[in-house]
C-alpha cells in the first residue's frame, strides 16, 4: 500500500517530484531528460491490419523520434546501467498521427499514482545531497512491487547501444483491426541487427556520451532499423498493473506490425518544439485501461509547459 492516501497524488505533484528526485533542473524534461532527435521512416507489414486499422500503423510515413537516458537529470552518464534507456517516435500523416513511448524495461516502477508519489518522495534527496536509505527501504518494504523495474534492469547487461537495444510500451493498449475485432496488444521495438550488451567493466570504461557518440556513428555509417512488434493477450492477461509482465510474455504470439527506418539526426530543437504525447493515438489503438496511463497526457502537458 502506499504511504500516501488515495487521490493525494496529482499529474502536477508527480511532476514536480519527478524534478526534485533529480535535482529540479529548471529546462529540463521531468523524464527522460538527455536525449537525441533523429528522423527515419515507417513501413508497414502485411500483417498490421490483422491487428489495428490504425492508419498510423497500416500506412507508411516519416518518422520523428528521440532515444534517451532516463530520469530527469540532463547530465546523467550514458554507462549508468541502473537508468533506462527510452525511445519515443511519432509516426503518420499529419491528420492520422500517433506519439508512442517506449523503454528499455517491459514494467514501471509504480501500480498508482499515489504510489509513484511516494515512490519518488523517498528518493527525494536530502540536505546531505542523497536520498534516506532507511526511507528507501522502508518504502521497499512496504511496496515490493516497485522493485520489479530495477530488478529487470539488475538481472540484465548494460545496453552499449541506442540502436541495438530491445523497448517496450509498459501499457496494454486497446487495439482494433480492420474487421473490427478489439483485443489488448503491447508494443515491443526489436532491433534488427539485435542487442548489443557491455559487460560490467566494459559499461565503466566508456565514455560519458558513449551512447550518443555510437547513434551518430552508425547512422552515418548507414541506417538504424526496429520491428515494432505488437505482443497479443490472452484471456485473463492483466492490464491494469504496469508492474507486472503478462504471464509467460516472452513467449507470447506477437506479430510485427512494420518496421522503422533511422536515416538521421535532427536538431534536438525539433524533438524539443514539440511534446511527444502520450494519448495522440489514432483510431484502431484505443488508450489503455491503467492508472498510470491516464495521468501520463497531463504529466507531459505540465513538464511541456515548465521547460518551454
Amino acid at each position: 500500500m502506499s504511504q500516501f492516501p488515495t487521490g493525494f497524488a496529482t499529474p502536477a505533484s508527480i511532476v514536480d517530484a519527478l524534478k526534485a528526485e533529480a535535482g529540479d533542473s529548471p529546462k529540463a524534461r521531468a523524464s527522460f531528460a538527455r536525449g537525441r532527435c533523429v528522423r527515419g521512416t515507417y513501413v508497414p507489414s502485411g500483417r498490421a491490419e490483422e491487428i489495428t486499422r490504425s492508419l498510423s500503423f497500416t500506412r507508411p510515413s516519416r518518422v520523428l523520434a528521440r532515444f534517451s537516458v532516463g530520469g530527469g537529470n540532463p547530465k546523467v552518464a550514458d554507462a549508468d546501467k541502473l537508468v533506462l534507456r527510452g525511445f519515443s517516435f511519432r509516426l503518420g500523416a499529419v491528420d492520422q498521427r500517433s506519439d508512442i513511448l517506449t523503454q528499455s524495461a517491459p514494467v514501471h516502477y509504480a501500480r498508482t499514482l499515489d504510489q509513484m508519489l511516494a515512490f519518488l518522495k523517498a528518493r527525494t534527496p536530502g540536505p546531505n545531497g542523497g536520498p534516506d536509505l532507511e526511507n528507501v527501504r522502508a518504502f521497499s518494504v512496504a511496496n515490493p512491487e516497485t522493485l520489479h523495474q530495477a530488478s529487470y534492469i539488475a538481472a540484465h547487461p548494460p545496453r552499449g547501444s541506442f540502436a541495438g537495444t530491445t523497448y517496450w510500451g509498459v501499457h496494454s493498449f486497446p487495439a482494433t483491426n480492420s474487421r473490427g475485432e478489439t483485443r489488448f496488444i503491447k508494443f515491443k521495438v526489436v532491433p534488427v541487427g539485435g542487442n548489443v550488451t557491455l559487460t560490467e567493466e566494459e559499461a565503466r570504461m566508456k565514455p560519458a556520451d558513449f551512447l550518443h557518440d555510437d547513434l551518430e556513428n552508425r547512422i552515418r555509417a548507414g541506417d538504424i532499423r526496429f520491428s515494432v512488434m505488437a505482443l497479443l493477450d490472452r484471456p485473463g492477461d492483466p492490464t491494469m498493473d504496469v508492474t507486472i509482465r503478462w504471464p509467460n510474455e516472452d513467449r507470447c504470439e506477437e506479430v510485427r506490425l512494420g518496421t522503422i527506418v533511422i536515416t538521421g539526426i535532427e536538431p534536438n530543437e525539433a524533438c524539443d518544439a514539440i511534446m511527444f504525447d502520450p494519448a495522440n493515438l489514432t483510431e484502431g489503438i484505443g488508450h489503455p485501461p491503467d492508472e498510470i496511463f491516464a495521468a501520463r497526457h497531463a504529466a507531459c502537458t505540465i513538464s511541456f509547459a515548465k521547460r518551454r
